[in-house]
This record gives structure tokens, sequence and C-alpha cells, in this order.
């Protein structure tokens, strides 16, 4: 989920900073007067040097309650890769998030609203969302789900994926959210590796209005996973063609209507897992990362609460799928702290470029999340979009998955924001169950930069001998434990470690290249083993990236390394070209290359700058720079299973080992 700052930070001043209504309305300020300290860096570093003192302290901000009460804080007796946190504690998050709400003034307020691209809402409240999980819960129970047991939840953005995943975590099952894109090959090594025993999945969606038939791919995954014992299929698309088995399949309405309207959560402990996530890797089979009850559920409501402000009054939108980990974070975390969730199934540019904004105006979003890929998207598309709505209900804008270059950065900022809302800058990842490093509601702003670490993060940037460095590139790590680290990976202990905790002892090392700078501002430079070496000069493809697009017909770019006898590494480009002929005319790659090379010197001018219609992405937005520069290689390009748009590496295939120019983009 790393987000790379494009640019040095601005000295002549932040772009943002904090107005009194953000000051007098924060959440993280309340919290730390009652702690007694008076700056957040004050708070990143008496959390870094006692983080069980920080933990508990979090729980009693956000009024967390147990079945039982922990023995302990924290428990390092296994060493620091698998601390425990809140031994002998019970504690089944969706009691705080849904029935303790559900119970009290907050009975009333909107809990989840979901829109589909067609144009159909439903709403639920807390006491609604109750019975729905519930019923849904003893659902699960009909088909013999037993504590513990894995469940595979297939579904687009709807008030069914919240509900299924809420419904398994209630009796102590462990859900397995699937990205609603995969071919069934990539969703059945998933069951497969967690042994699921029940596949949730729906009988269709849309996307860009034609229907999307989930409940094929569903069918066909279940067959090649033979622990799969049941499907259960939302009536989502209303087919009346979709194939079913009758002695395996149960429609989702007919079963759950049948259910009664309570049924109490299991008193799970807080180390019991809650969910299995995959995360690809460029190697092997997809990593589950092991998420527990009190853990991802905890530091996604933490980070909401500190570092967006999210509060009770807000409608929390984060335009994601229930694969990636955003998805999950979105409804665990908002409903702790007893916001509303807002969901969408749908393309954000369909039937119009213009679709998401019309959506944040229409469900009056306070706060709404994008990968910046996607924001360079949809200025790409409709530049004006945002000012043809009504978005005076936002208070903040968020962004987390992807590289920023400063102008998607600018454009977000004042066309979707006005330059009155923080851009919260968010990175971290799936196994972190959220952020490293991020920015906050009352700290001043640098483009592309974050504030510092998440409080409760014990951040640093290190050279190649683990030593701390400031104001040069250096490995993103943690030093110390943290509530939401995960529990290893499913099954592959050894395989954990190596990943994480092989480079320096008891130092996670995330795969991230950062750099404070001398303001105190943090720069993600994008994934270390994305990072190019020309020359033994080591540069992260986000700024060569920010070169490129500065030319007036480069819309997007991707920058990869190739292997150059003299240099090493060379750069080659792969540029989107801009929609407005009259940017494109004439132009061909050598000028692309003279412009990257003008504005990071000459030994960094690309080798080749191809031009294609389309650069490979995750439903996220996130680029894939390591499918890209494999298949220009002509190299194995791992797993690609989350690529969305698979087609794209099609014209990569066709360019590859040409080298030299494209003489001109294609037609926009």
């Amino acid at each position: 989920m790393a987000v790379t700052a494009g640019a040095a930070p601005r000295r002549n001043g932040p772009a943002w900073q904090p107005g009194s209504a953000q000051l007098r309305r924060s959440r993280l300020l309340r919290f730390m007067r009652q702690l007694g300290l008076d700056t957040v860096d004050a708070l990143r570093e008496r959390a870094a040097a006692d983080p069980a003192w920080f933990w508990e302290a979090v729980i009693r901000d956000l009024g967390l309650s147990w079945f039982r009460q922990p023995d302990r804080v924290l428990d390092l007796s296994e060493g620091l890769p698998f601390a425990r946190w809140f031994p002998g504690g019970r504690f089944n998050y969706v009691s705080n998030a849904v029935d303790r709400h559900a119970h009290g003034p907050a009975g009333d307020r909107p809990a989840l609203v979901w829109e589909g691209e067609e144009g159909t809402t439903r709403t639920l409240t807390y006491r609604q969302l109750l019975v729905e999980v519930s019923r849904a819960a003893a659902a699960l129970r009909a088909l013999g789900i037993r504590r513990g047991d894995r469940v595979g939840v297939f579904l687009p953005m709807n008030l069914e994926c919240a509900i299924a995943t809420l419904a398994c975590s209630r009796i102590g099952a462990i859900f397995t959210p699937i990205f609603s894109g995969f071919a069934a090959p990539a969703v059945a090594s998933r069951l497969n590796d967690c042994t699921a025993r029940l596949l949730i999945t729906a009988d269709g969606f849309f996307r860009r209005g034609r229907l999307v038939p989930l409940k094929e791919v569903a069918d066909a995954a279940a067959g090649a996973a033979p622990s799969v014992e049941r499907l259960l299929v939302v009536r989502r698309a209303g087919r009346t063609d979709t194939p079913w088995q009758p002695d395996r399949d149960v429609w989702w309405h007919d079963l759950v209507a049948q259910q009664p309207d309570t049924l109490p959560a299991v008193e799970t402990e807080a180390n019991d897992p809650y969910m299995v996530i995959y995360t690809s890797g460029t190697t092997g089979r997809p990593k589950g990362a092991v998420h527990v009850h009190a853990g991802f559920p905890i530091k996604a409501a933490q980070d909401m609460a500190h570092c967006f402000d999210v509060q009770a009054d807000d409608r929390v939108w984060w335009y994601t799928d229930l694969g990636w980990m955003m998805g999950p974070w979105l409804i665990s975390g908002a409903l702790l702290l007893g916001a509303t969730v807002c969901l969408y199934d749908g393309a954000p540019d369909w039937p119009a470029p213009d679709r998401l904004w019309a959506t944040a105006a229409r469900q009056r979003i306070t706060t709404l999340g994008l990968a910046p890929t996607g924001v360079r998207a949809l200025m790409r598309a409709d530049p004006d979009g945002p000012t043809r709505h009504d978005l005076s209900s936002l208070r903040a804008l968020a962004a987390s998955g992807e590289p920023w270059n400063p102008e998607p950065w600018w454009w977000y900022f004042r066309k979707v924001g006005g330059g009155r809302c923080p851009l919260i800058n968010y990175s971290g990842g799936t196994e972190i169950s959220g952020g490293i490093v991020a920015a906050t509601t009352v700290e001043p702003q640098q483009p592309c930069a974050f504030a510092g670490p998440v409080p409760g993060m014990a951040a640093d940037v290190v050279d190649e001998t683990g030593q701390p460095v400031r104001g040069q590139v250096g490995e993103l790590v943690l030093r110390g434990p943290w509530v939401g680290m995960t529990n290893g990976f499913w099954r592959d202990r050894e395989r954990y470690l190596e990943t994480y905790w092989s480079r320096w002892p008891d130092v996670w090392m995330h795969g991230d290249w950062a750099l404070i700078a001398d303001d105190g501002s943090w720069y993600i430079h994008g994934r270390s083993d994305d990072t190019l070496l020309i020359a033994g000069k080591r540069i992260g493809p986000a700024e060569v990236e920010s070169a490129a697009v500065t030319h007036p017909a480069v819309a997007e770019a991707a920058a990869i390394g190739v292997p150059d006898e003299i240099k090493g590494e060379s750069v080659v480009v792969f540029a989107v070209p801009a929609r407005e002929p009259a940017a494109t005319a004439g132009t061909t790659g050598a000028s692309v290359a003279d412009t990257v090379a003008a504005q990071l010197g000459k030994p960094l001018r690309p080798a080749a700058v191809h031009f294609v219609a389309e650069l490979p992405r995750t439903r996220s937005n996130k680029i894939m720079r390591r499918v890209i520069r494999a298949t220009y290689l002509a190299k194995d390009p791992g797993d690609v299973s989350s690529l969305e748009n698979p087609s794209a590496l099609d014209a990569i295939r066709d360019i590859r080992g040409e080298g030299g120019w494209l003489t001109s983009p294609p037609a926009p």
C-alpha cells in the first residue's frame, strides 16, 4: 500500500495548515490532552518507547469493551515477530462494532449505505445491521460453519459483503476476502490454501453496465477446491439464468430470512484469528496474512480516529474492493467508531467520467479515499468533473496505494477538496493492518508527503547496515510491535520470518524506500524491489514518472529498470498519452526522454519510451511495475491474478526487445 512522494519538500511553506475548525474537532488532540502531551511528535515518541502504555490508552480512547479483561497488554515471550496483544482477554470485535451502537442512542444512525452502479441504493441503521448480522451468522451455523472454520467471501462491495464478514466474525469463523475481479484459478488457490469449507458469492454484479457473471467463476473455483462444501449465493444481479447445483448451492435471501433476529457474539479470544487476507508476491503462492480480533480492527479504528479524525457523524467512503485490505479496513474501522460506511460496487467513471464525484455528493461523503492512480485517471478523463458537484460535505481527502505525482496531488487537493480539506497521505500494508506513516488533520501538509509515523508505529529509515539515516533515502523499518501486526502467514511461519524479519535482528523491514527530510516530512520512494540503480545512483521510479508526466503528451507513466552493460541498469518508461490530440501531435519518445533528462540529469535519461494505451493495474489502481518489467524482459511475472486489465500486458509483449523509440503516441 505504499504511497510514493514524487516531489521534494516545498520550501515556500506548507500546502495546507489546520484551521480552528479542525483543531476544535480533533479527536487526536483530545486524546493527547488526556495523556498530558502537547505535540503529536511527543505522542509518537512516547508511543514508540512504550507501546504497551500507548495501546492500553487507545483501548480506553476507543471505548472498547471486553467479555473478559486481558491478563496484561503485551506478551513478547515468543519474540518480537510473534508479539501477542491482550493475552487472556476475550474480545469479539463485532460486539463492539455493531451491538454497542445498536443498543445505544446511535441505534437509528445509518451504519451502512450502499449504492449500486445502476443507481439502486439501500441503507441499514445500526439496529437493522445487528439483526441482519445475527441472521446471517445463524445461517452460517445452519450450514455447519463453526468457530475456526474458514469461509471465502467473493462478493462485490454491497451490503451483504459487509454483513458476511461481520457474520463470520460473530460466530468465530475466519473469513478470507477475495477480489471480485479474480478469475477462477486465483479464487481456487486462496480457497485451497486456507481449506475453506464455504464460499459466499453472488449471482453477478454490474461493471460499466455489463453483467459480471460471478457465479460461474465461483462454480469453477469451487470445483477446483475440494474443501468447499457449500456455496451461499447473494441475489445481486437478479438473474433468472443463474447456474445452480441444488445439493450444494443455497440462496442467501432464502436461508437468512428463516433465521432468528438475535444471536449473541461468540466470546472469542483476543488473539483468535478472524481473517486470512492474501497478498500477491513476486514468486510462489500468495501470502495469507493472519489477523486477529484484537488486532486489525483496532488498528483500523485507531488510524481512522487519529489520522483521519473519523467520528460518529462521519460518512466514510474508500473506493476499494473487499480483496484489497482497505475493504475490511473500511468496514471494521468505521463501524468500531460508530460512523457510517459507504459502499459502491461499480466503476468510478460510468456511465459518465464524473460518476465518483456525483456519488460522493449524493451520499454526502465526509471522508473520501482513493488511490493516486485513480485520481490521475479521473483527472485525465474529466478535469473539471468535481466542480460540477456539491462536495461541500467533505472534511478530509485520503489517498493510499500508489505513487503520487505533484500535479494530480494538487488537482485532488484543489478541485475535489477546494483547497480547504486536508489530504491524508497514508502508507502501510496488508500485514500492518493499516498505516506506518500518515498525515493528520492537525499538522501542516507538504504536497505528496507524510507528517510522520502513525502514532503507535516505531518507524525509522535506515541504511544498508541498519543505521538510522536522515536526508537520504533508506529502508523503511519498524523497531517495535504494534496492535494489528500480522500473526504470521497462514501455515507458513518461515516465509513470514524470511520476508520481514531476516535482514536485521528484531527489525521489521517493510520493503519500501523512504526519506525523512530536513523539515521533518516523510517521503516514501516506492517499493525497494522497484527501485532503479542507474550508474550507481539509486532512484525511485516515481521520480522518473513525475518527470515524464510533466511532458504535455504524457498523462501517466511507469518506469522500470532493465539490464545495461555499461550502467548496470537503464530506465525504460511506458507512457499513457494525453487525451488531447494537440498535446500529442508530433511527439516522439525522444522528446519525453529529453524532458526526464532535463529534470533529473543526463545519466537518468530513459533508454526507451514506449507509448501504450494503458498500464497494467490492480482493481485498487496499483500499477504493477514488477509485472511490466518481467513481461518486457520475457521473464516469469509471478502472481498476476490481481490484475484488473491483463490485456495491457499484450502491448508490452509486442514491443519488448524492440528498443529504440516509438515515433509517436497512438491516437488517444
